[in-house]
């Protein structure tokens, strides 16, 4: 058996989502074992990088299968790669096993469109399954707080690197 310490992590795109008032967009997760904590169940959008696929690329796609939004324009993104680990006794239960954590590039956007364009019950326009049960606009500096522990140092880098973006 593969130890913990040799697994790979998974290359992710995150993206902060800012309304035009500077508010982020968080989704109500719908579960999965990375989500152990009933009380920290929001987090931004993200998911895994195809094979080859281009980061910023990767990131469109994730948000738009994630929340149906394609409304957006680029603001920023966060030069370095941000790893985090997911617990021990999780590892294999998450993504099959095969990875121990996530690499995540991170990417800023402002959300042009209408709130009504959001849609996280039938994403990607019916397209996908949804990830998401719920969904608000939080300020930035609550983002932390909002998301399981393990994540939570990940969180604080990004709220550090687009701060100027949000209220």
């Amino acid at each position: 058996m593969t130890s913990y310490e040799s697994l790979p992590y998974r290359p992710c795109a995150g993206v902060m989502v800012f309304n035009r008032a500077g508010l982020v967009f968080v989704g109500r997760r719908t579960g999965g074992p990375e989500h152990t904590d009933a009380t920290h169940v929001w987090q931004m959008p993200q998911g895994g990088i195809d094979e080859g696929e281009d980061p910023y690329a990767g990131a469109l796609r994730e948000l738009y299968e994630e929340t149906n939004i394609r409304s957006v324009e680029k603001l920023d993104e966060i030069a370095e790669w941000i790893a985090y680990d997911i617990p021990r006794d999780i590892a294999g239960e998450a993504w099959g096993g095969k990875y121990r954590g996530q690499k995540q590039k991170w990417f800023a956007l402002r959300f042009t469109g209408p709130d009504s364009e959001i849609d996280v019950l039938s994403p990607g326009g019916g397209k996908h399954k949804a990830e998401f049960i719920d969904w608000r606009w939080v300020e930035l500096k609550s983002l932390p707080e909002l998301v399981v522990p393990f994540k939570r140092q990940t969180y604080e880098q990004v709220v550090a690197a687009f701060a100027a973006f949000g209220v």
